[in-house]
């Protein structure tokens, strides 16, 4: 596994991106590493908030703040190239410079010739390790639970990080298992799914959660959606390698079109259920799902509850907000 140590406080940078969906890796970092977090960088005033006090490269150097962190994930992970100046300024400036893109960040001449002069670490998040195995299908000892999704950007990192804090909480043995560059600068380790070669994507995840005791569940961040026209192969590949004895399908409020490809018309719940149960057998038989996770950040506060209670009603499992609710009602039915 992947593991990382990045220099606290953290500057947030969030460009002049105004999507909420493609600014997740920032958003994320906040919403559960916040003590880390001393401020964001937008490059406009349209750009996303993520509540922290908006600072300049020079007032970020004057805090002591050790990494500036890219919070976007664009589509093919690139950095635009208007932005590199001011991840200059910054490397410059003795601040490392953190990134979970595809674009590795010594790549780009300015920003490394930026860094060896100012002493800054180049930090790429989304690296693989070395030598990963082909996945073999073999039974592993310990518990699993894989959060899968109607789509990508919607809850699935979210709920794994809420479900291993509630089971822990309850006195089970757990861990949070992170496959994403966001999962991994929170836990500070993991393996980057989506960047693995594809004959070893379900051997990375068979290293991702190794044999572990008998009642120990590892709670494992899903990527992407096995229906996604994109990501679908990661999904599967993890989703085999993963040999989940549980599984939580999650999903957006409101949402009917995949994220990005809006010609593109959002699975059902069911749907992925039946999917993610016929593909998961392959390598657990026992697999079922447990429970369904919403982001029902986009409805009024009190049609919440409402909504889960009819969802839980038509599939007949429990349905919960892991921001708005907790996951209690998950882990009875583990």
């Amino acid at each position: 596994m992947q593991r990382i140590a990045l220099n606290t406080p953290y500057l947030i940078f969030v460009g002049d991106e105004t999507r909420v969906t493609y600014a997740k890796t920032g958003r994320g970092i906040v919403d559960w590493r916040r003590e880390h977090c001393a401020g964001q960088l937008r490059l406009s005033g349209e750009a996303c908030d993520l509540g922290l006090p908006d600072m300049s490269v020079a007032e970020a150097s004057s805090a002591g703040v050790g990494s500036l962190v890219v919070g976007t994930a664009l589509v093919g992970g690139s950095i635009p190239p208007p932005w590199v100046a001011t991840l200059a300024e910054a490397a410059r400036a003795g601040i490392d410079i953190v990134a979970g893109l595809h674009t590795q960040l010594a790549s780009i001449p300015e920003l490394a010739a930026a860094a060896a002069a100012g002493g800054a670490r180049l930090v790429d998040v989304r690296t693989p390790p070395p030598d990963l195995p082909v996945g073999t299908g073999k039974k592993r000892p310990g518990k699993r639970l894989l959060t899968v999704g109607t789509d990508c950007a919607l809850g699935k990192k979210y709920t794994a990080l809420q479900l291993e804090q509630d089971l822990r909480a309850a006195g089970a043995k757990a861990d949070f298992r992170a496959s994403g560059q966001t999962g991994i600068m929170i836990a500070g380790e993991g393996v980057p799914i989506d960047c693995v070669v594809a004959d070893f994507i379900s051997g990375a995840a068979e290293v991702l959660s190794p044999d572990n005791e008998p009642d120990h569940w590892d709670v494992i961040e899903g990527q992407g959606g096995i229906f996604h026209p994109g990501y679908a192969a990661v999904s599967h590949g993890l989703l085999i390698g993963s040999q989940p004895d549980a599984f939580v399908v999650c999903h957006a409020a409101g949402r009917e079109q995949v994220e990005g490809w809006p010609h593109m018309p959002l699975p059902g719940i069911g749907d992925v259920i039946e999917r993610t149960l016929q593909i998961g057998a392959l390598t657990n038989p026992g697999i079922r799902c447990v429970g369904i996770s919403v982001n029902t950040s986009t409805l009024p506060e009190g049609e919440r509850r409402e909504y889960l209670a009819r969802l839980g009603k038509r599939y007949g499992l429990p349905a919960v907000d892991p921001l708005f609710t907790g996951a209690a009602a998950i882990l009875d039915n583990l």
